[in-house]
């Protein structure tokens, strides 16, 4: 059964939205017979790559809020990661262009399928998260793609050239095809899609509608 999900690894809640998956999937009978691929989506397509932006600033300038009113939100969504397992450090991020990150995790898809794929995704996420990793620098993205388990001279190739590009752009084109305007975005086949960091028992009930119907 296939699952994908449109997501950034800048955004908050697609970290939590993939803890919250994976919860579904720990109390899912048929968990072994899920396949779970990663699809790309730039929350902010028009970040500079070289950016020091601050995320308190990007963020109260994208939602016409003040430093204050920012720094409100931020709280409000660690809260909920905190729920999730997990710590995030905004104090840390900064605003970041994620293109090439993503034309990474397309690489790990295409290396090591959607294992691979998870783990490098899941560095990525944490290192933006909880490290303040910069994931427009690609000696950062190699750093942190071969900490998954991807080869340093692969990433380091394919970083130098635009290859895997229209890999990415074409996941674009799938969710602006889909109406998809807000992430993460699961699409699991059978059930169809919902928007948002999905509580665990929701993707669980959807992950078992859609068992349902294959078998019926």
């Amino acid at each position: 059964m296939l699952v994908e999900v449109w997501s950034d690894v800048i955004c908050p809640w697609c970290y939590i939205g993939k803890r919250h998956l994976e919860a579904a999937l720990a109390e899912f009978e048929h968990a072994d017979e899920v396949e779970v691929i990663w699809r790309a989506f730039e929350l902010d397509p028009q970040a500079p790559k070289d950016s020091v932006a601050d995320l308190a600033s990007s963020l109260a300038a994208k939602y016409g809020t003040d430093r204050d009113g920012a720094l409100a939100m931020m709280e409000r969504v660690s809260s909920v990661a905190e729920d999730a397992g997990l710590h995030y450090r905004f104090d840390l991020a900064h605003r970041s262009n994620t293109f090439d990150a993503h034309r990474v995790i397309h690489l790990a898809l295409d290396t090591g399928g959607t294992q691979l794929q998870g783990a490098v995704k899941e560095r990525l996420l944490q290192g933006y998260f909880t490290e303040g990793a910069d994931l427009a620098d690609h000696a950062t993205l190699v750093s942190l793609a071969v900490e998954a388990g991807l080869d340093a001279d692969s990433v380091s190739k394919l970083l130098a050239t635009d290859d895997l590009s229209h890999d990415v752009r074409a996941d674009e084109a799938q969710a602006h095809e889909f109406g998809i305007s807000g992430v993460p975005f699961f699409l699991i086949a059978g059930a169809g899609g919902v928007s948002g960091a999905q509580p665990p028992e929701r993707l669980l009930q959807m992950l078992e509608s859609a068992w349902a119907k294959a078998g019926s």
